[in-house]
């Protein structure tokens, strides 16, 4: 059995109500809620002392209605991949909102242009000389939502980078700053950008940093997130293949024949 202590974070007592018992409570009530499920995660990791040898994660509310998945789903999960002994181990819905473009940050920017300047600040202050234009990623390395577990060394170095992000957007006095605290409207209601930053950023880790090992729970069997996408399986199949492709080999074709297999799947 893999050792495994995973979170499910509640802001309210319906929420609380409405967890897994098979994973353990974290009140996120009546605190920061403009950092959303940042903010018990970040207090956790600062203030709790981490085993080694143990698996961590911070699951949302919404965890089994965007996956449909339990917590002896994902327990199993993780015991059956102990042999290949990941680093991070995920479990990410909408494998369509992944094949469908390029990378998350270009996914987030389809539906809210206006988080786009935060993005590109935030990949340029983590990743020097990154371009979210041209960044390939696939559904290797993209991870919705925080759907995932790690050991310690990763969950410091993942937070080493969140906290550059939540620094700067605390100080609250830069252009990058009021950027990353703008609202856009959400599902939930209005939500900052930068939870939306701290969302993406596994999934830029994972495209940018090639040493972290990772297994993934198989997203093509999770729910999707477009309505209809369901009627394009095979396509989003072909898109997604293409993407790896086209990072494997560094050929530009392949993100041409992507882009001309998109216009034509989506109309």
């Amino acid at each position: 059995m893999q050792k495994a202590r995973i979170y499910q974070i509640f802001y309210s007592e319906q929420t609380r109500r409405n967890l897994d018992a098979g994973f353990i409570p974290l009140n996120n009530s009546n605190r920061r809620p403009d950092w959303c499920e940042y903010w018990p995660i970040r207090n956790y990791l600062i203030d709790e002392p981490l085993d080694s040898d143990t698996y961590y994660g911070f699951l949302s509310p919404k965890f089994r209605s965007k996956t449909g998945l339990m917590a002896a789903d994902v327990h199993q999960f993780l015991n059956d991949s102990a042999d290949a002994a990941p680093d991070i181990v995920t479990f990410s819905p909408f494998f369509d909102a992944a094949a469908l473009f390029p990378n998350i940050f270009l996914q987030g920017a389809d539906s809210h242009s206006e988080v786009w300047p935060a993005f590109v600040e935030s990949a340029r202050l983590l990743v020097p000389g990154i371009d979210l234009d041209t960044l390939v990623m696939d559904s290797t390395n993209t991870v919705f939502c925080n759907y995932f577990l790690a050991k310690p060394p990763f969950w410091r170095h993942w937070l080493s980078k969140a906290e550059r992000i939540f620094q700067i957007a605390e100080q609250s006095n830069t252009p990058f700053a009021q950027a990353l605290n703008q609202t856009t409207n959400h599902s939930s209601g209005p939500t900052a950008v930068k939870v939306f930053v701290i969302e993406r950023l596994l999934s830029l880790i994972l495209a940018t940093e090639p040493q972290w090992r990772v297994k993934s729970f198989n997203p093509m069997c999770l729910p999707l997130n477009y309505p209809g996408a369901d009627r394009i399986g095979e396509q989003l199949i072909m898109l997604d293949a293409l993407k790896m492709a086209a990072v494997a080999t560094g050929r530009s074709e392949y993100m041409q024949v992507f882009a001309s297999l998109k216009t034509r799947t989506v109309k």
